[in-house]
């Protein structure tokens, strides 16, 4: 009754899709999320719920790891992000690179950000400008949408610009067609300048002049 009549104050109602119309790569029946979700995770990830503040034991969590969305596995958040904010929910100053999305949340009459997975659109939290250095940002997550992997390391990605630098060829690397048009440019050029030199010899030499 409680959360039916929370729900229409939030203008958000059961198996919602964020706000939107948005079609989401993992996308399942109302019935199949709710097989697959313990009931506490389905009235959060799907309807929108808040877990009670200090009932999650990820909050005290401090191992390193990964933290992933407890609907669809999409990894959300590297465990070297995550602060304790003293409110009782898990709280990271950033996600992983294209892990979540956002959307405006206008329910309880304020207007927040909502922070959902990127992949099945499941309901994770909200994001506050109140964060630590450098973002600013606290994503501020329940933890029965997370599911963490002890341990586990983010992808790496090769920074932009640090490709291998191609060395110059030596000659025996060279082609054969490239190598002898090499060694022809080298010896029309020794010619020329060998040609030139006789000029300027032949010009400098005393003429005999005639009695």
């Amino acid at each position: 009754m409680a959360e039916g009549l929370l729900g229409r104050l939030s203008g958000r109602g059961a198996s919602s899709k964020t706000g939107t119309d948005k079609n989401f790569e993992v996308a399942l029946s109302d019935e199949e999320w709710r097989q697959r979700l313990t009931p506490e995770q389905y009235r959060v990830l799907r309807q929108h719920g808040t877990e009670r503040a200090g009932t999650s034991p990820l909050d005290k969590q401090h191992g390193a790891g990964i933290y992933h969305c407890a609907a669809c596995g999409q990894p959300l958040f590297d465990a070297g992000s995550k602060f304790n904010s003293g409110t009782g929910w898990p709280s990271f100053s950033a996600p992983l690179e294209q892990a979540v999305e956002t959307d405006t949340d206008r329910s309880f009459f304020m207007t927040r950000t909502e922070v959902h997975c990127r992949r099945c659109g499941g309901h994770l939290g909200h994001a506050f400008e109140d964060g630590p250095a450098p973002t600013g940002l606290r994503y501020c997550m329940n933890g029965v949408s997370l599911d963490f992997h002890a341990g586990e390391t983010p992808p790496e990605s090769a920074p932009a610009g640090n490709a291998p630098k191609k060395e110059r060829m030596t000659a025996a690397e060279l082609p054969g067609s490239i190598l002898s048009f090499r060694c022809h440019c080298e010896r029309s050029a020794a010619i020329s300048r060998q040609r030139s030199a006789e000029g300027l010899l032949r010009r400098s030499a005393p003429r005999n002049e005639g009695m």
